[in-house]
């Protein structure tokens, strides 16, 4: 196969018409160009240039192939340019996949600045209700990088974001709304908007309750933890539901467990050297798990 070199000396050679004239533009010595003209023309079994008493032109073969040789140099250069620009985090295609919850209160916020600043992105997003979904997605090469609770089957690279707090969402008038924290076995027996088997935050809560003592009754299921805290405010039930899951205009009473009860967010990755993969993971890393202040406000102004 013709190496770029020897295309590119070749169209140099055309458009100077001359080897002499070539071999000063691309900083060659004319033994050196006519080396690579030599392999072209081995390579075609025919000979590209016609050496004339002053200067050269192409043969018919030459002519033939000018225009894909040029294609291919431009090709060649505009994988360079797009490397050089995926490398610099301008351009390029970045696939996330992100827990549900996660999405609204840790995501967006990254992504809005990824869109201003770094318009040359393509970015998908997939939204999952587990982190084993989340695994499956990287796994099967259908995303680049992973947001959600810590999975308990990867084996690959992880980083952690922070520590998620877990609160109890419910009506503002709700009896519960009189405490300055909730412990988790004064939830037994009341109703609780809980989750799809789906979702992986609904049983890992069952087992939370059971360490102490206690079981949650559902009086219905939602797949989205948003949505399990806007029917809890709606006064359907109390809903347990991670700090990221809620918008800064919750309209309900929002209260800590007692203790308070935390899950690790991370960012993990197959690819962990890809540069964008790199830049993606720092700003959400820099941007942390945090209440928006009216939310810690609805925590901090709890009766004591």
């Amino acid at each position: 196969m013709p190496t770029l070199r020897a295309l590119e000396c070749l169209v140099a050679v055309l458009d100077a018409g001359s080897i002499t004239e070539a071999a000063a533009r691309l900083h060659l010595s004319q033994p050196a160009l006519s080396h690579q003209i030599g392999a072209l023309e081995r390579e075609l079994g025919t000979p590209v240039l016609e050496r004339l008493p002053r200067g050269v032109r192409p043969t018919a073969t030459g002519r033939a192939v000018l225009a894909d040789a040029r294609a291919a140099l431009a090709a060649a250069d505009r994988v360079v340019r797009t490397g050089r620009a995926v490398a610099g985090g301008g351009e390029g295609t970045l696939r996330i996949a992100c827990a549900e919850s996660m999405t609204a209160g840790l995501l967006a916020p990254v992504l809005r600045a990824w869109h201003r600043h770094r318009p040359g992105v393509s970015i998908t997003l997939a939204e999952t209700t587990s982190a084993d979904a989340l695994v499956t997605a990287l796994e099967a090469g259908e995303a680049d990088v992973a947001i959600g609770p810590r999975p308990t089957r990867w084996t690959g690279h992880a980083e952690l974001v922070g520590r998620e707090e877990v609160v109890v969402a419910l009506a503002a008038d709700h009896p519960l709304a009189t405490r300055a924290a909730v412990p988790m076995a004064e939830l037994a027996g009341l109703p609780v908007v809980h989750y799809h088997p789906d979702n992986g935050l609904g049983g890992w809560l069952d087992e939370e309750a059971a360490r102490h003592g206690t079981v949650l009754s559902a009086v219905m299921r939602t797949k989205q933890a948003a949505t399990a805290a806007q029917l809890a405010a709606a006064g359907l039930g109390v809903a347990l539901v991670p700090a990221t899951a809620l918008t800064r205009t919750f309209a309900g009473a929002l209260r800590r467990l007692k203790p308070a009860l935390h899950r690790d967010v991370v960012t993990f990755t197959a690819t962990p050297s890809d540069p964008l993969v790199r830049r993606f993971r720092a700003d959400v890393r820099h941007r942390g798990i945090a209440l928006p202040g009216a939310l810690q406000g609805k925590l901090s102004s709890a009766p004591r």
